[in-house]
C-alpha cells in the first residue's frame, strides 16, 4: 500500500466532508457524488455497502468509510450498531457473517495500520451525521463487531496519529458525538412529522424550526420519541421553554395571563397574544401526535 497516497486521499476526503457538512450533516447524494482528488472522482460511499473502500486505495487498502443507514419509519435497522451508551465506543457490525469478507478485512486493516476512517451515521433516511476522524479500536470476531471511537485520546494511537496540516475535528469525545446524534435525529424526525412547519403558527422556514421536548427526561437514547416533541419556530420554542405559553392535553395553546395583558408591539400581539386558544396543527399520522400524558404533566407544572 502506498502510504503517502493513502494519507493524501484520506485527508482530502476529510476536507471534502468538512466542506459538505457545514450544517452538521451530509446527504446520501453528496456521499455518492464524492469529490475530485488528483484528477479522479472519489466516492465517499458507494450508496450500497455498509463498508466502503474506493478502488483508488487498491485491493490491499484500508477502508475509507463505514455507514449505518437509518431505518425507514416503522422498520428496524439492518444492523444493531449501538449508540446508546454515551461514554462507550460505537459498535459497528461486520458486513455479513464472514470475518474474512474483503470489506471486513478492509476495516480490520484500518485498525492495524492505525488509519482514521469516516463514520456516516444515519439520523433519518438519506441524511447522515459525519463522524471523523474515527479510529477502529478493537475487533471482536465472536460477535462480528468492530469498536469505533472518534475520541483520539482513547483511541490508543498517540498524539501524532494524524499528519501535520490536518485541522479537522480530531479531539471530540464519543459522549459528545452520541448526544449530538440523538439531538439531530430527534429534530429531523419531529420536524418532518409536522411537515416542516411550526405546529402553532405554521411558519415553514425549516431553518427557523426546532424540535422542542415536552418532557426532557423522556428521551430514550438511540430511540427518539416523536410523541415527546413539538415542531416549533424559534420564537414559540423559546416561549414554551420559558413558560410564557403552555400546551394543554387537548392540544390547545395558552398564553400566560400577564403576557396577555401586556402592551408592547406587533411581535407580542401577533406572535404570542393572538395564539392564545389556538389548537395545534398536528401531524398527519396519529401515532406522531404529542403524547397527552406528557402534555398533561408539562401543562400541570405550567399552570401551577
Amino acid at each position: 500500500m502506498d502510504t503517502d497516497h493513502d494519507w493524501r486521499l484520506r485527508l482530502a476526503a476529510f476536507d471534502a466532508v468538512g466542506k459538505l457538512s457545514r450544517s452538521g450533516v451530509v446527504s446520501h447524494a453528496e456521499l455518492v457524488h464524492g469529490f475530485v482528488f488528483e484528477g479522479q472522482r472519489i466516492k465517499l460511499w458507494d450508496g450500497r455497502r455498509g463498508i466502503w473502500r474506493p478502488k483508488q486505495l487498491g485491493r490491499e487498502g484500508c477502508a475509507l468509510s463505514v455507514v449505518t443507514v437509518a431505518p425507514k419509519p416503522g422498520k428496524e435497522a439492518p444492523y444493531d450498531d449501538q449508540v446508546a451508551s454515551a461514554g462507550a465506543p460505537f459498535l459497528y457490525r461486520y458486513e455479513g457473517d464472514d470475518p474474512e469478507l474483503w470489506t471486513n478485512v478492509a476495516v480490520r486493516r484500518a485498525m492495524t495500520e492505525r488509519r482514521p476512517i469516516m463514520y456516516f451515521y444515519g439520523i433519518v433516511p438519506a441524511l447522515y451525521e459525519a463522524i471523523y476522524p474515527t479510529y477502529v479500536v478493537s475487533d471482536q470476531p465472536g460477535s462480528l463487531t468492530f469498536s469505533l471511537t472518534p475520541d483520539l485520546a482513547n483511541a490508543g494511537v498517540g498524539p501524532n496519529a494524524i499528519p501535520d496540516g490536518f485541522e479537522g475535528r480530531s479531539a471530540y469525545a464519543s459522549a459528545v458525538v452520541k448526544t449530538r446524534i440523538h439531538q439531530r435525529r430527534f429534530r429531523e424526525l419531529v420536524v418532518r412529522a409536522y411537515r416542516s412547519s411550526c405546529t402553532i403558527c405554521s411558519l415553514r422556514h425549516v431553518e427557523l424550526l426546532d424540535a422542542a421536548h415536552i418532557l426532557s427526561y423522556r428521551e430514550i437514547q438511540g430511540r427518539p420519541d416523536v410523541t415527546n416533541g413539538l415542531s416549533l419556530c424559534k420564537i414559540h420554542h423559546a416561549a414554551y421553554d420559558e413558560n410564557i405559553l403552555g400546551v394543554a392535553p387537548d392540544y390547545r395553546v395558552h398564553v400566560r395571563e400577564d403576557v396577555l395583558t401586556e402592551i408592547d408591539g406587533p411581535m407580542l400581539m401577533h406572535g404570542l397574544q393572538k395564539v392564545d386558544g389556538l389548537r395545534l396543527q398536528l401531524p398527519r399520522h396519529r401515532d406522531s401526535w404529542p403524547n397527552r400524558q406528557f402534555l398533561e404533566e408539562r401543562y400541570a407544572g405550567w399552570a401551577a
